[in-house]
């Protein structure tokens, strides 16, 4: 398809990757790296090679172009990805019905229909019948600026609204019931609004596409007091973040996120001016959303409300931080006050002094053992350390494990034994995952003659004829990658990495993707004569084994006794000899 290849070539897959994972570049050349947003990883293993435009783990092994990682990330089909990088970078799509497919036409109609409440709630919300709404949220220190920025909005009491505008519009029965936006009525007569007279929150994908709703309750005896989307092919709850699309740069700059409980308290924090906070949707901490934080910063600083409940969920989301490797913090607010609550009492500078000097997650999980147990017993230490060790063990790194049970030991007055004991017990149970071994590096030359294969139509169509004639097998490590490429340019395909990569076997793959670490041998693709140079070379070897090849079968035919057969041998050698 003419038009892919052409986004793809007219995209920096460094850019567009480096809106989700930090990304540093490796000395000067073409190759970037970061931590894995596919793995958990403390050392980054994930790679971005500018010049090929391709990505790679040497860690889990997820690989591929730009348009792979934005359909990953994003959980995009492939049309979405091409048309949402197209209008990202100014690219016109081509009006063409091969560029859609029906679940991408299903996903656009659900899209729409997130689009079309965010601007009805948000309507509403500025007219009479959200005048109480509007006395709410300046009673909650929302500012009109605030509640303009993160989309608030109210939904009608009446309940049809939503569903009238969408049978109006023309939306399919199965778009409107796939929504989670309507109910249909229990005796099949139509649809009804799921949110009915609730202050709404937009919930937005990283990329900024509305995908979901919080709702608050208004009136006194609406339950549950927050109503959330359900799960709908463009919303998975476990993998979202509140507010991270607004977030991510500001994480990136401060090199720490701020999590915090709620959808007010995220609004609250970031309208005084801290704009590195996010919040879950309504579920507890999953992996998915450590991972979504942990690729813009490596460090949390955890602001649950301080009441118990608020406490044990930050324990709970602990446990998940710690095992996704992420350096962690408690904030513990004083006076019983929720962050925005805080900040409207006290003002930011004072929320950022307590941000500041919050102290780390052990040592604040250690005061919690000193208020569930009585320390100046034997009994009641041991139980606080019992209570600690679980969390100790979550910690991905043997070294800092150990270091941090005997801090906490030290504290409880507990014998370093009974810390090594343990620890030994552990560690005789607990397995460890290997990575995927890395592929060899071949040749320099070879990879030099790859490199411009794959970067350069000059390279391909010089040397390309002699190669076709050649052992490429016998005489290359990469021989199966290069016949791929030639026969992809012979077919009139451009045979860039990602498509060339998509027609090897794995091991080929591998091989393929250990081009990205050869960052000195490939900062420059060689030029025509560079290339023709090094098949000049190959041509000599590859006469070179022939010749060795023809001695053998002399010996060979001089051991059996037939000398005829060996004169032969010996005067098709010295014809080769003669040729060079």
């Amino acid at each position: 398809m003419e038009f892919i290849e052409q986004l793809k070539s007219s995209v920096d897959v460094v850019r567009v990757i480096g809106d989700y994972v930090q990304l540093r570049r490796v000395g000067g050349g073409p190759r970037y790296t970061g931590l894995c947003p596919f793995h958990n990883e403390k050392t980054a293993s994930f790679s971005v090679h500018s010049q090929h435009q391709f990505y790679k783990c040497f860690g889990c092994d997820a690989h591929g172009d730009v348009l792979t990682f934005v359909m990953e990330m994003e959980r995009f089909t492939f049309w979405e990805a091409v048309k949402y990088l197209a209008e990202r970078h100014g690219i016109p799509l081509p009006k063409r019905s091969e560029h859609s497919d029906e679940e991408t036409r299903h996903r656009a109609a659900l899209h729409e229909m997130h689009d079309i409440a965010a601007r009805v709630f948000r309507e509403t919300l500025l007219g009479e019948a959200g005048a109480e709404a509007r006395r709410y949220l300046a009673r909650r220190g929302v500012t009109a600026e605030a509640a303009e920025a993160f989309g608030l909005g109210i939904s009608d009491r009446g309940g049809t609204q939503l569903a009238r505008i969408y049978q109006r519009k023309g939306f399919t029965e199965a778009d409107m019931e796939a929504s989670g936006l309507v109910l249909r009525r229990q005796d099949g007569s139509g649809f009804f609004d799921r949110f009915r007279g609730r202050l709404m929150f937009p919930i937005h994908s990283e990329s900024g596409q509305v995908i979901a709703f919080g709702g608050r309750a208004m009136a006194e005896g609406d339950e549950p007091k927050y109503l959330n989307s359900s799960e709908t092919p463009i919303y998975r709850k476990s993998h979202v973040l509140y507010n991270l699309n607004r977030a991510r740069k500001a994480m990136q700059q401060q090199g720490f996120t701020v999590l915090v409980e709620g959808y007010m308290d995220v609004i609250g924090v970031a309208a005084a001016g801290i704009d590195n906070v996010v919040a879950t949707c309504g579920t507890a901490l999953t992996a998915f959303q450590v991972r979504a934080m942990r690729r813009h910063a490596p460090a949390v600083a955890l602001n649950f409300d301080p009441d118990e409940a608020g406490m044990k969920a930050a324990e709970r989301s602990s446990q998940t931080l710690l095992e996704e490797g992420v350096r962690l913090k408690v904030l513990e607010l004083s006076g019983g006050l929720d962050p925005d609550e805080y900040i409207q009492t006290h003002g930011v500078d004072a929320y950022r002094t307590a941000l500041n000097q919050a102290p780390g997650f052990f040592p604040w999980l250690a005061g919690r053992a000193r208020e569930r147990f009585d320390l100046k017993t034997p009994e009641g230490r041991s139980g606080a350390f019992q209570f600690l060790l679980p969390v100790i063990h979550r910690l991905p790194d043997k070294v800092e494990r150990l270091a941090v049970a005997e801090d906490m030991a030290d504290t409880l007055s507990i014998p370093k034994g009974m810390v090594l004991d343990e620890f030994k017990r552990a560690a005789a149970e607990r397995k460890t995952a290997r990575a995927p071994a890395r592929a060899e590096l071949p040749d320099p030359s070879e990879l030099l003659l790859l490199n411009g294969l794959l970067t350069s139509g000059a390279v391909r169509e010089e040397v390309g004829p002699a190669l076709a004639g050649m052992d490429l097998q016998g005489l290359l490590k990469t021989g199966r990658i290069v016949e791929t490429i030639l026969k992809m340019a012979a077919g009139g395909e451009s045979p860039g990495f990602g498509a060339v990569s998509a027609r090897l076997e794995e091991a080929d793959r591998r091989l393929l993707g250990a081009l990205l670490e050869a960052d000195e041998i490939l900062r420059d693709p060689p030029s025509v004569a560079q290339a023709a140079e090094i098949v000049k070379k190959l041509a000599g070897a590859r006469a070179q084994s022939g010749r060795e090849e023809m001695k053998r079968r002399i010996r060979e035919a001089e051991r059996a006794g037939d000398l005829r057969r060996a004169l032969e041998l010996t005067a098709a050698l010295q014809e080769m000899e003669q040729r060079g």
